[in-house]
C-alpha cells in the first residue's frame, strides 16, 4: 500500500461502547467498499477521549473511488447516521501518510 488514511477521533468517553459498535460496523463496510482496513483503536490507558482508524490504499485516486462507493453504500450510510444520532464523535481529523519502507513491520529481535 502506498498511502494510509490516519483518522483521529475525539470521542465522548461515556459512549465508548457506541464508538466500538461504530468501528466494528466499519470492519465489514470498509473492505466491501475497497479499503484495506488496518484497524480501529480504542483508548486503553492514558487519554480516554481519543480513538484512531487506519485504512490503506494504493493511491489517492483509489481513496477517492472508495469514498464514492462508501457514500452510496447502504450500510455505510446507516453507520454515518448512527454516529450523528448518538453523538459519540466530537471531532474527526484525517491525515494521509506514506510508509518509510525500512521501518515497516520489523520483527522483534531477542536480546543476547
Amino acid at each position: 500500500m502506498n498511502i494510509t488514511c490516519f483518522i483521529e477521533y475525539k470521542i465522548d468517553p461515556s459512549k465508548i461502547t457506541l464508538f466500538q459498535e461504530y468501528a466494528e460496523n466499519w470492519g465489514k463496510i470498509i473492505p466491501a467498499c475497497g479499503g484495506d482496513l488496518i484497524g480501529y483503536f480504542l483508548p486503553h490507558e492514558g487519554t480516554n477521549d481519543t480513538a484512531f482508524g487506519l485504512i490503506s490504499f494504493n493511491s489517492l485516486a483509489d481513496y477517492e473511488r472508495y469514498r464514492a462507493r462508501l457514500r452510496e453504500d447502504n450500510e455505510g450510510k446507516k453507520n454515518f447516521i448512527f454516529a450523528q444520532k448518538e453523538k459519540f464523535i466530537t471531532q474527526e481529523n484525517r491525515s494521509f501518510l506514506k510508509i518509510v519502507p525500512a521501518t515497516y513491520k520489523q520483527s522483534p529481535k531477542a536480546s543476547i
